[in-house]
């Protein structure tokens, strides 16, 4: 409809208006409204100045596959390829047990602040009190010995735990050999050294009376019962654990 005087005063719009404004509100708003109003197009033509159209989805397509790249995580090795590459094993080389010493003197005051036991203190610990601290604390650097199993040529092995698995533990022993003990039917033992405690005892010297050497306590000695314990180190955090007797063994 164009911008005839004929035509427009022949519109529907202009008849509805001046029904229901006076007659100069109505043709204003005729005029502005309908006549004058702009209308927006978008063009359909692509701009001659950008790429073409195969250009645009090449680089589209590109950039999806750097979105998705950047956001996909490394997929996790598999149990074949990890025995494959041996990414857990110990090498040759590093199956010393001077080693581990370190490690294992690490333990011994990681447990020590595990059950409370401070120096200088006399130390008080307890089956139900020390038990659920126990069996949800790490073993990697304790010296285990087998005491019981269902196989007589474990019974005696004592070494360092380098590995705690689901299923075994990895020990080093003092002859500086690997071995790998299934936890199934089998009880392990382990100390744990107090430490030294000042002896209120003293001696008698030319110089008078002068206080002993400090007293070493005897170690706290725990039995471990491995097929109770088949668990990974870190899900032992949270899991409960109940006493139950072990009659095949």
């Amino acid at each position: 409809m164009g911008n005839n005087p004929v035509e427009a005063s022949k519109h529907i719009a202009k008849d509805l208006l001046s029904k229901s404004h006076p007659p100069d509100i109505a043709s204003t708003a005729f005029t502005e409204k309908v006549l004058h109003k702009s209308l927006f197009l978008r063009p359909t033509s692509p701009d001659p100045t950008s790429q073409d159209a195969r250009a645009q989805r090449r680089l589209q397509r590109l950039r999806k596959e750097e979105r998705n790249n950047r956001r996909q995580k490394p997929k996790p090795l598999s149990a074949k390829e990890k025995r494959i590459t041996g990414v857990y094993d110990i090498p040759k080389e590093q199956q010393k047990y001077a080693i581990y010493l370190p490690l294992h003197r690490m333990w011994v005051q990681y447990m020590w602040e595990v059950l409370g036991i401070e120096e200088g203190k006399t130390p008080f610990v307890t089956a139900q009190g020390a038990g659920p601290k126990l069996v949800s604390a790490d073993y990697h650097g304790a010296e285990l010995t087998v005491v019981r199993s269902r196989c007589v040529g474990m019974v005696g092995l004592k070494g360092i735990v380098v590995k705690d698995t689901k299923f075994t533990f990895q020990i080093i022993t003092a002859r500086n050999q690997l071995k790998t003990i299934p936890k199934k039917h089998t009880v392990f033992r382990f100390e744990i050294p107090q430490p030294s405690q000042p002896s209120d005892d003293s001696v008698e010297t030319g110089l008078g009376k002068q206080p002993s050497d400090d007293t070493q306590l005897p170690a706290l000695r725990f039995e471990l019962y491995g097929s109770q314990f088949e668990h990974r180190a870190t899900d032992r955090a949270t899991k409960k654990f109940k006493q139950r007797h072990m009659p095949d063994l």
